[in-house]
């Protein structure tokens, strides 16, 4: 059952802890925050089935250890103990709604030198869990700048791994679009091309071709995009182009959305105080949102692989 806002149990290194014991000495917190990789995951809950769904589960705890591998860290479990965990977590919490579960790893113990590997401290594994809200099958659309912020570059933070340190950039970006009345930024990479938002991938439908940035362009190898190019390919039989966009381009688009497990599907209907299209929601963001929201919650019952049941599963 859930308490005063947060869930009752917290995973670590093995056990489950109570919300208010699950506590790291301060001397620790900014390796915690700086080394620390982490993952998002959805989990959906179908009131007619009585059934959570875990949502890319496997590919998601395969990304989470892709990064933990690129920033040297050494796990103690195994991908399929943690996996495991996680479903004992939710059962443990009795979530019957909509939940999203972070998995972090980071550098434990007390330290100091930020800039030092210190391959000697042991990895601590956390994972948090919460209920959260859903847009699907479509959200209100959302306005977005081109930001002045600059994506980072795979020789400088690697994109590609969800390292804590590598979302400031996105946060920074953030910041200064709400700052100045937009919801959203939208970066660009060194070469002037067009990456993601931050937290979220980008697709433009400009004459009727879909089109997002390729995984070399600065953005991460995002779960859902993967996802979502598998459905316009396989169920609306449209070919998806993987290629650079001009910053331009998002100005004559027909459509814009964002994807994400945050952001689920997002779409944005104005750039640079432009409007997208005619500046409402345009139909295949509408098609696509729908298609995704029927898979994910268990409706549509085609890629049950992509549905890990949370309790149909003990």
């Amino acid at each position: 059952m859930l308490e005063k806002n947060h869930p009752r149990y917290i995973w670590w290194n093995g056990e489950l802890r109570s919300f208010e014991s699950a506590m790291i000495h301060v001397n620790a917190l900014g390796h915690a925050t700086v080394s620390g990789v982490y993952e998002g995951i959805r989990a959906y809950w179908n009131s007619k089935k009585e059934e959570l769904f875990f949502i890319r589960l496997k590919e998601h705890m395969e990304r989470w250890f892709d990064s933990i591998k690129i920033v040297r860290m050494k796990p103690r479990y195994s991908l399929e103990q943690l996996t495991e965990a996680l479903l004992e977590l939710f059962r443990a919490n009795e979530y019957r709604c909509d939940a999203y579960v972070l998995p972090m790893a980071f550098l434990g113990g007390v330290g100091r030198a930020f800039s030092q590997p210190e391959f000697h401290r042991p990895t601590e594994i956390v994972m948090e869990s919460w209920p959260i809200d859903s847009i699907l099958p479509i959200g209100k659309g959302i306005s977005c700048c081109v930001s002045s912020w600059i994506r980072l570059a795979d020789t400088q933070m690697p994109p590609r791994v969800k390292c804590v340190s590598n979302y400031h950039n996105g946060r920074l970006a953030s910041m200064q679009a709400q700052l100045d009345g937009y919801d959203q930024a939208i970066l660009l990479n060194q070469q002037g091309k067009v990456t993601e938002a931050p937290g979220a991938c980008l697709f433009i439908i400009r004459k009727g071709m879909i089109i997002t940035p390729p995984v070399t362009a600065g953005i991460l190898e995002s779960i859902t995009r993967a996802g979502i190019i598998q459905l316009f390919e396989d169920l609306l039989h449209k070919r998806v182009q993987e290629r650079d966009v001009d910053r331009t381009e998002l100005y004559v688009a027909d459509e814009i959305f964002l994807c994400g497990t945050g952001f689920e599907v997002t779409p944005v209907t104005s750039v640079d105080r432009l409007p997208v299209g005619d500046g409402q929601v345009g139909t295949i963001t509408q098609q696509i949102s729908q298609i995704y929201h029927d898979i994910v919650r268990g409706i549509d019952d085609r890629y049950a692989e992509w549905r890990t049941p949370i309790w149909g599963s003990k």
